[in-house]
């Protein structure tokens, strides 16, 4: 059956429980350092299990995440959500970090129970090689498939890794570090789903899938206002990325429990980019995954919420949907929001809208979202939205794989 529902809630808001402690921003590498920070040791960087938060307990099983994207887009706002959702007072680079005493240059982030592996860090060559192989960090030429498979299984087993750096500020490859096993690792980057192994020792994959016209909107906003490029250089690079996109970044859809897909909005007066249409995909025989929906879990939903529910955007408006289809030969259930909220306060009207969000306590989603911030990158949209109940959604999904609960 269908609903077509023009929502008029006059609803109370009532006090929500927090889901996670506080945020601490992590980027792994930053231009503004300069080359300075390019700087190796001459040992390799090691930690002790006192220098992290947490030793992995006897016997304890390890869950590992994969999460695959092209490079901009917000895998890094991801990972923030991903590890603080799983709680824990520490959060931040291995060892410190470049500046930190007897820190260094790391895309590796550590919690009290999650690990956060770049896999940029399994690149074959450094940016001076690839001028001479003559391809993309986007081939899997490119990669070290091999190393990848063996490290992901050795640390889903339990025992340490020596692990290479991809230096992004100057392109080098740097001393390895050691990586101690948490009880969650998570590994991102272009190609974490592409080789058998290594798909083989992941629990849960998810994959951020960004339009070709969102890409271009967003890209440009970067690279022309923080990089200084031109309108020119940017359609350039995107253009030269497409063919080894296609080819070995975006087949990885298929292998996916979870797609996170952000497209233009359908329904906005603005310029493409402006205001986005996001869908959460589901796989609905992930065992232990139990896919969220609005309002009859069988049932094609469409809901507009009225405007003293839910504030939005004049040009724009907000809709949502709930519906299952085919993808790429198997049932999804997908929730699908459209349009931008103008406050922030108004996700506890759309929380409640939702039906199997993972939620430990009513407004758990809309607490999480509100405590992050209307600032925070797509705090606004269904970006944020998403991003978060994909977040919850991992916690329910490791609690059931192991039998223990986290402190929401």
């Amino acid at each position: 059956s269908t609903y077509i529902i023009k929502q008029i809630m006059m609803i109370n808001i009532v006090s929500l429980l927090a889901v996670v402690s506080v945020a601490v921003g992590f980027t792994p590498f930053s231009a503004h350092m300069g080359l300075q920070r390019s700087l190796s040791l001459r040992r390799e960087k090691s930690v002790t299990f006192q220098q992290l938060c947490m030793q992995l307990g006897v016997d304890e099983k390890v869950i590992v995440i994969g999460v695959a994207a092209d490079s901009g887009c917000g895998k890094s706002t991801f990972m923030r959500r991903l590890t603080k959702v799983f709680g824990g007072k520490n959060v931040g680079p291995l060892g410190g970090g470049f500046g930190a005493p007897g820190g260094w240059e790391t895309n590796t982030l550590v919690s009290d129970v999650t690990t956060v592996i770049c896999l940029d860090d399994y690149h074959l060559n450094d940016r001076n090689g690839r001028k001479v192989s003559g391809l993309t960090a986007l081939n899997v030429k490119e990669q070290k498939f091999d190393l990848m498979a063996e490290h992901i299984a050795a640390l889903k087993s339990g025992k340490s890794i020596s692990k290479p750096i991809y230096n992004h500020v100057n392109g080098t490859i740097d001393t390895p570090e050691t990586v101690v096993p948490t009880p969650i690792i998570i590994i991102e980057g272009l190609h974490p789903l592409v080789d058998s192994r290594v798909r083989d020792l992941l629990d849960f994959t998810i994959y951020l899938d960004i339009s070709d016209d969102i890409k271009f909107a967003w890209k440009i906003q970067r690279d022309m206002a923080e990089r200084g490029w031109t309108l020119e250089q940017v359609q350039a690079d995107i253009e030269k990325r497409k063919p080894d996109f296609a080819a070995f970044v975006a087949p990885q859809m298929e292998f996916s429990d979870v797609v996170i897909s952000v497209l233009p909005s359908e329904i906005s007066k603005e310029s493409v980019g402006k205001h986005l249409k996001v869908k959460l995909v589901q796989k609905t025989d992930k065992a232990g995954l139990d896919p969220a929906y609005i309002l009859d879990r069988d049932s094609t939903v469409t809901v507009v919420p009225s405007a003293t529910s839910v504030k939005s955007e004049e040009t724009c408006g907000l809709k949502l949907a709930s519906y299952k289809q085919a993808y790429y030969g198997r049932e999804v259930s997908v929730v699908e929001m459209d349009g931008k909220l103008t406050d922030i306060n108004d996700y506890v009207n759309v929380e409640k809208l939702l039906s199997s969000t993972a939620a430990k306590a009513t407004g758990e989603l809309a607490a999480e979202l509100i405590k992050v911030g209307a600032k925070s990158p797509g705090s606004m949209d269904g970006t944020g939205l998403f991003q978060t109940l994909t977040a919850l959604k991992l916690r329910e999904y490791y609690e059931k794989a192991t039998g223990k609960t986290v402190t929401a």
